[in-house]
């Protein structure tokens, strides 16, 4: 999901500047980053013409921009109205909104260390010029007056004067001058901290390679994977050798084949120690004052913990709502590792290797059985999964069942010449653009994501979106097809489905258009849209073997049917270990942690089994320390996984499957196309007439649902 180290650089706000509207136009005109887009589609971002030394002054001119804008609808005479307050808002902040897109793709794709000295400065910065706008009592009475008197307005305008009431208030709008500057000090704190976390994840994921020299290290590897360590070797100055990266696409297909377990538990020490090497890149001290300041905030702004101030806003609404069904899943699938690992365990028992299954043997032994229970070796799979075949099978999905066709562009600006880009239409009509970025490279964050670069409005005029696709995927040999695992796909397809869901959005108002919905709703359609991989209409024609051409056969997809629950244990545990922990954190209130001690014993507690780790360890989990973002949120994935594996349920159950018409047509109206300008629950209502069942997702996991 959308991710910006420029932090408030997509704010719709801002607040007040002695510059005039002219001299801030001639300025933009003369930084490419912050100049209006031109071009066709309604603008498109010139990413062929960023220069890094501009984006300081770029961030200047969009705040003070910004702070005009604010200071008139503030200071507007007359009384406030919906038009003159609410939706002046909406049109504020554009520069700010361009510059903060053109940021946000180079800080987490392009990153250099003159962009990061940039960004520890800046930061700061955006975040105190974010308060200053959230905190402005003239702006914020002006909110409340149109909010009181909201009965007037179109469901969907009250619906946006709540978020910008909630939002204001949810800020410290209503805190005393003291608190208010208090509030924006932390925040500030933060905003660095967030920084130095992100570049200390990201110097240990780009420093630390294992580069093997000689074929025994290589044993056990198949073709592709080593063909993408050879060119992975030879992009760094290494030709002749092979580099397993510390990314999670480099290291995962090391851990399943490589039968040197030596080295197996040197490249996953490597990745799971990122941000925990006890140098100067370490996260532990950044995340113990994150913990306390995020403890403060919240008391400040009246909430016994961070996280009672997160969900507040959130689907769940309570921490003990979303602990209530974490902790009705874990027993299952702790149950469920002690299954899996005793397996493995008799498969090295009966092959004399003298061991006991350790967390860097799971991934290995695991396939055995794989193999051996469901007579299904996924290196049977790999040759049919094309990168290329599945991305074309994505787009015909998405015209089945959202009538969207994909156009490929050539004069397009793009920011590293491994970007492509799409035009989406329906029935005809321009809907906006699809940018794809799939290779790993220095500088690049790991991991998949989705970016909004435009949100979708059209209570002016229309304004179609433009949303972007992130992979770090390993390029093979020249000429050859990137072949990727199946795991890639299904993430692939989860990716794409946020990019769908900010393509279908049709509200009038951007701040509620697409993805901007909470955060435990917000991966409820990408969730779904993993389930259109599998269907036989998608294997038939795109999953094709790479030299031959021919369809995957039907007794191999028989086999992945068959092996569904295969190693849900670990995939489930791994994940609710990594967010009960978040939630534990963000409930201990101002507790003096110690991120590491704090993470094993609260794993001990919860009795974690010792053959496998949380997803994310706490030194190196983004999600949470890198921003706000899915802070007290990490819960989400399964909150929203469980609403989409009710309506997958109710679509395989309609007379047209996953293509059914009917569904297709629901979950579009209710879901897809309205954003975030109804309730969440009042749509997930809309569409399967009750309020969601947990049966599905223990179904489709394999765990017992009583």
């Amino acid at each position: 999901m959308q991710r910006r180290t420029f932090l408030a650089a997509s704010s719709a706000f801002a607040a007040a500047s002695s510059l005039s509207a002219a001299s801030h136009a001639q300025k933009a005109a003369e930084n490419a980053i912050a100049a209006p887009w031109t071009g066709p589609f309604g603008g498109v971002p010139a990413f062929d013409k960023v220069k890094v030394s501009d984006f300081p002054a770029a961030f200047d001119l969009a705040m003070k921009t910004e702070r005009a804008e604010i200071d008139a609808i503030a200071n507007a005479r007359g009384a406030p109205s919906f038009d003159n307050t609410i939706a002046a808002l909406e049109r504020s902040g554009a520069m700010m909104n361009r510059v903060g897109a053109i940021g946000g793709v180079w800080s987490s794709t392009l990153s250099d260390p003159e962009l990061r000295a940039q960004e520890k400065v800046l930061n700061p910065k955006l975040a105190a010029h974010n308060d200053e706008t959230l905190q402005n009592a003239k702006l914020f009475k002006r909110i409340e007056a149109v909010y009181d008197n909201r009965q007037g307005l179109t469901p969907e305008q009250q619906r946006l004067a709540w978020v910008y009431w909630n939002r204001f208030v949810r800020a410290g709008a209503k805190l005393s001058p003291a608190d208010k500057k208090r509030v924006a000090q932390i925040n500030q704190e933060l905003a660095g901290l967030f920084t130095a976390f992100s570049q200390n994840l990201l110097a240990d994921e780009t420093d630390y390679v294992l580069y093997l020299r000689t074929e025994s290290e290589l044993a056990g590897l198949p073709q592709d994977v080593r063909a993408a360590a050879a060119a992975a070797a030879e992009a760094r100055g290494k030709p002749g050798e092979w580099a397993i990266l510390n990314t999670r696409s480099s290291m995962e297909p090391f851990l399943t084949y490589s039968t040197r377990r030596d080295l197996r538990e040197k490249v996953w020490r490597t990745y799971y120690n990122r941000g925990d090497n006890g140098d100067a890149k370490d996260n532990n001290a950044a995340i113990r004052k994150i913990l306390k300041l995020r403890f403060e905030r919240a008391q400040l702004l009246g909430f016994p913990t961070h996280a009672h101030w997160r969900l507040d806003a959130a689907m769940a609404k309570t921490p003990d709502a979303a602990m209530a069904l974490m902790m009705r899943v874990w027993p299952s699938a702790v149950a469920r590792v002690k299954e899996e690992v005793a397996e493995m365990q008799a498969i090295a028992d009966r092959e004399r290797a003298n061991l006991r299954i350790e967390p860097w043997d799971y991934r290995f032994y695991a396939e055995k059985v794989r193999a051996a229970r469901y007579d299904l070796d996924m290196n049977e799979v790999k040759p049919y999964m094309q990168l290329e075949k599945l991305r074309e099978g994505m787009f015909w999905a998405a015209g089945q069942v959202y009538g969207f066709e994909f156009v490929q562009l050539s004069d397009v600006p793009v920011a590293h010449p491994d970007i492509r880009v799409w035009e989406v239409r329906k029935a005809g009509t321009h809907i906006g653009l699809w940018y794809f970025d799939p290779y790993a490279r220095t500088g690049k964050r790991s991991g998949a994501w989705m970016n909004a670069y435009r949100r979708q409005e059209k209570f002016d005029k229309p304004v179609t979106t433009i949303v972007s696709n992130n992979s770090n995927f390993v390029k093979g040999a020249p000429g050859e097809p990137v072949l990727i695992s199946w795991d890639d796909a299904e993430t692939m397809f989860h990716e794409f489905g946020h990019a769908i869901h900010g393509l279908n959005s049709d509200v009038n108002y951007p701040t509620l258009a697409g993805t901007a919905v909470p955060r435990d709703y917000v991966e409820f359609p990408s969730q779904i849209n993993e389930h259109w991989l599998p269907t036989h209409e998608v294997l038939s024609r795109f999953a094709l073997h790479h030299r031959t051409g021919e369809p995957i056969p039907q007794a191999l997809v028989d086999k992945l049917k068959n092996a569904s629950t295969f190693r849900q244990g670990f995939d489930v545990t791994e994940y609710l270990a990594s967010a009960l922990i978040d939630m534990k954190l963000h409930l201990a209130g101002g507790a003096d942690i110690d991120p590491d001690a704090f993470e094993r014993e609260e794993l001990a507690k919860l009795g974690m089994p010792s053959e496998l780790v949380m997803r994310h360890r706490t030194p190196q989990f983004g999600h949470v320390f890198a921003s706000d973002g899915y802070s007290a949120g990490y819960y989400s994935y399964l909150w929203s996984e469980t609403l989409a594996l009710d309506v997958v349920d109710a679509f395989q159950r309609a007379p047209g499957g996953m293509y059914d018409k009917d569904m297709a047509r629901k979950l579009h109206d209710n879901v897809m196309a309205v954003g975030n300008s109804i309730d969440p629950a009042v749509g997930y209502r809309q569409l399967m007439g009750r309020d969601v069942d947990v049966s599905a997702y223990l179904r489709d996991k394999g765990f017992p649902t009583t």
